[in-house]
């Protein structure tokens, strides 16, 4: 893909649209970056823009701006059905994302990673698997380093991606070696106009893949399965609830791998993997078939998930006041997440449930929290919305503040039960981010059992 002279906008300006403008603009195009945001929020970006030559619009989306380029390069949480870009298309002009843009400068083999839930802990999992092979290997994407940060090196052995819905919207010559998808569940649907749509952007992962690639998918998802017929490469299945003849199976607390190549079926006991839940499970089994197929030996699969503790924020244990159990859940950013984490306890939870609504409705956590839930403590702008959805099937107290809701949940659990924050919403109407709402989570608990402990 040749940039030289050719006059390029990168719409968004987060991690992945400002390493894409630095990139470009080293490849030598003539870049102008274009963020709908307040320019005070992006000082120390346009200082660095600035210094390199590149110009920048902030608080619109001017169309002629757009109508001007020979490529647009689209960060991942900007819709592309906005007038800007409907009369870019329309004009002929390409407009790709930050995916596809560093693909096109790629030649080292790609494992993709996606799902609704678990592509964090699996794409981490299976990257530390392949370090500890001695396989010099890069993992990024939708987590920690932008795939466009590695084109300008591309010396690894292998790239293992953590890829998302909105990645795979702008995609069009993206080819992983070998794609996996963990589940298709209620999410983004204030983005896309039904779960069919979102489906198929997801499966979008494997619609360049041939025979010589391999594919690695939940046998359990409706989703997933409806999709399979299309999907051209080497497919091996997971599953918790059925035995598989090619892939890896959940049984009496037992995980069977199955692979053909190798000629031989592994056990793992439940008892010697740290992750610990029924989903983890399911990433265990997606990461440890992958690195199989990858051609990894089966006793360093099982050294790495006697170690692996899982990720910061992902249905965290963070402290115990007086017999009750706090877990910090806040990546849980839609409900698919939240049923996961609840699957997970047997003992009385109270939910700490809310932020800002993604569409879609709560109703998908009936079941779960008729089992396991006692009580839920509401927050947010999405606060009414769950209360409407749930009040029929457990108590449903709304509160003010984030704060509030943690002494709340102190408050009405007893001894024995469990406080989740697991908020099946995205954290902008109170944080910057989901990691920043766990963070406050985890000081106003150790708030709390301070000062419990003054008491005593």
């Amino acid at each position: 893909m040749k940039l030289k002279d050719r006059n390029v906008l990168v719409v968004g300006l987060g991690k992945s649209g400002f390493s894409s403008a630095l990139f470009l603009k080293r490849q030598g195009a003539n870049v102008i970056v274009n963020d709908i945001g307040d320019e005070k929020s992006f000082e120390r970006e346009k200082k660095v823009l600035k210094e390199n030559g590149i110009d920048f619009v902030f608080g619109k989306h001017p169309e002629e701006i757009f109508l001007k380029q020979d490529l647009i390069v689209v960060s991942p949480g900007v819709p592309t059905n906005r007038e800007p870009f409907l009369k870019a298309h329309d004009k002929g002009i390409e407009i790709i994302g930050e995916l596809e843009l560093a693909y096109r400068f790629i030649s080292t083999p790609i494992v993709a990673i996606t799902g609704t839930n678990g592509k964090t802990t699996t794409t981490t999992l299976l990257g530390e698997i392949l370090k500890k092979e001695g396989v010099n290997v890069f993992v990024g994407g939708n987590i920690g380093i932008p795939l466009v940060e590695y084109a300008e090196d591309d010396s690894r052995d292998l790239v293992v991606l953590e890829v998302s819905s909105f990645q795979l919207e702008t995609i069009s010559h993206f080819h992983p070696y070998g794609g996996v998808i963990l589940n298709i569940t209620p999410d983004h649907l204030d983005r896309y106009t039904s779960m069919e749509e979102y489906a198929e952007v997801k499966m979008r992962l494997f619609e360049r893949q041939e025979t010589f690639d391999f594919a690695v998918l939940n046998a359990d998802d409706k989703w997933i399965m409806k999709y399979k017929p299309a999907i051209l490469s080497d497919i091996f299945l997971f599953s918790v609830s059925t035995v598989v003849d090619k892939g890896a199976y959940y049984k009496n607390g037992r995980i069977y791998l199955v692979h053909p190549s190798s000629n031989q079926e592994y056990v793992i006991q439940e008892g010697d993997i740290r992750l610990k839940g029924i989903h983890n499970m399911e990433n265990v089994m997606a990461a440890a078939i992958s690195a199989l197929e990858l051609g990894v030996k089966f006793d360093t699969i099982k050294e790495v998930l006697q170690n692996f503790e899982g990720l910061h924020h992902r249905v965290e244990f963070v402290e115990e006041i007086e017999g009750i159990s706090f877990y910090n859940d806040s990546k849980g950013t839609n409900v698919g997440a939240v049923e996961r984490a609840l699957a997970g306890f047997n003992n009385p939870v109270v939910l700490i449930l809310g932020g800002r609504d993604k569409g879609g409705g709560y109703d998908f956590l009936i079941d779960q929290i008729k089992r396991t839930v006692k009580h839920i403590i509401a927050i947010g702008e999405a606060k009414d919305n769950i209360y409407n959805d749930l009040h029929n099937y457990v108590t449903v107290e709304k509160v003010n503040s984030f704060e509030d809701a943690v002494y709340t949940a102190f408050r009405r659990a007893e001894r024995g039960d469990i406080v989740l924050l697991s908020p099946a919403c995205s954290s902008f109407d109170m944080f910057t981010s989901y990691a920043e709402r766990g963070e406050k989570f985890i000081e106003i608990v150790r708030k709390i059992k301070a000062e419990v402990n003054g008491k005593n």
